[in-house]
C-alpha cells in the first residue's frame, strides 16, 4: 500500500491510475476553492473521498506537511527491467543515472523533470542513495508513481552493462573539457550525475564515456543537482525535437 499525500501528487495518481487509488482523505475544515476543486476531481474519478481532522491527516501521511490531502493507493507495476527498456526504445532511449542523491527533494526534483523531459527510466544505486519516499513522491508530483526507479546494486557494472546495450554514457562534471553544447545526443543517452557536494564517485567517473560541463558565468560553482540534470535532459530534448 503506498501513501500519497499534498494535491500534485494525489491528482497526478487520479489521472494516470485511478483504479490503484482506494481512498483519498481530505481537511474536512477547509472551504476553499482549491480544496472543493480537488474533491469534484476525487468524485469525478470514482474514488471515494472522505473528510478527516487535522490529527487523522498527520497520523495517516506521518507528518504535518501533506497540504490537507493524503490517499491510500495499490503499488503500481512497472517494469523494472532496465534492458528491456533500452531495447525497447532503441535508438530514442534517454536514461537519468544519479550517483548517491540522498535528500528526498533533490531525488523528487530530478523524477519531475526526468518525466517531463520524456527519460524512460532512473537507476540509482542501493547504497548511498534515497529510495522513493513520501517526500520524493510528493515533491515528484506523480513521476514516482509512473517512472521506472531501477535500483542497481553495483552502479559501475550496471553502468558497462547499459553501454554494452548501445547506449552512451555522459557524466557532468565541472572539470571536463567539453561543454554541454558540444555533444550530439540525438542517440541512445544515458545522463550520469552526481551527488550533492561530492560529484560523481571517481568510479562512476571513470566508466563513463564521454564528460561534460554546462557552461556558466555566474559565481556560483556548480549547479543543484535536480537543476543539472534538467538542462542536460531538456537540451536533449531540445536537439532531438527541434533541431534542423
Amino acid at each position: 500500500m503506498a501513501i500519497l499525500y499534498g494535491f500534485h501528487a494525489v491528482l497526478a495518481r487520479l489521472k494516470t491510475a485511478p483504479s490503484s487509488v482506494d481512498e483519498v482523505l481530505y481537511e474536512q475544515s477547509r472551504k476553499d476553492k482549491r480544496m472543493q476543486q480537488f474533491i469534484d476531481k476525487v468524485k469525478a474519478s470514482g474514488v471515494k473521498a472522505t473528510g478527516a481532522d487535522a490529527e487523522r491527516l498527520e497520523k495517516a501521511a506521518g507528518h504535518r506537511q501533506h497540504q490537507g490531502v493524503v490517499a491510500f493507493a495499490k503499488e503500481i507495476s512497472k517494469s523494472n527491467d532496465l534492458f528491456e527498456i533500452i531495447e525497447r526504445n532503441g535508438k530514442n532511449t534517454l536514461l537519468l543515472v544519479l550517483d548517491g542523491v540522498t535528500d528526498p527533494h533533490n531525488l523528487g526534483a530530478c523524477l519531475r523533470s526526468a518525466d517531463a523531459a520524456g527519460v524512460q527510466a532512473v537507476v540509482i544505486p542501493k547504497d548511498k542513495s534515497v529510495g522513493i519516499t513520501p517526500v520524493v513522491s510528493k515533491v515528484a508530483c506523480g513521476a514516482a508513481e509512473t517512472l521506472p526507479v531501477i535500483m542497481v546494486t553495483n552502479l559501475a557494472r550496471t553502468l558497462e552493462e547499459i553501454q554494452e546495450a548501445g547506449v552512451w554514457c555522459i557524466g557532468a562534471a565541472g572539470e571536463a573539457t567539453d561543454t554541454l553544447y558540444d555533444v550530439d545526443l540525438k542517440g541512445p543517452v544515458a545522463w550520469v550525475m552526481g551527488a550533492e557536494g561530492d560529484g560523481l564517485r571517481r568510479l562512476t567517473r571513470d566508466k563513463c564515456d564521454q564528460l561534460i560541463q554546462i557552461p556558466m558565468v555566474g559565481s556560483v560553482e556548480s549547479l543543484n543537482v535536480s537543476v543539472a540534470s534538467s538542462v542536460c535532459l531538456f537540451e536533449t530534448l531540445r536537439q532531438r525535437q527541434f533541431s534542423a
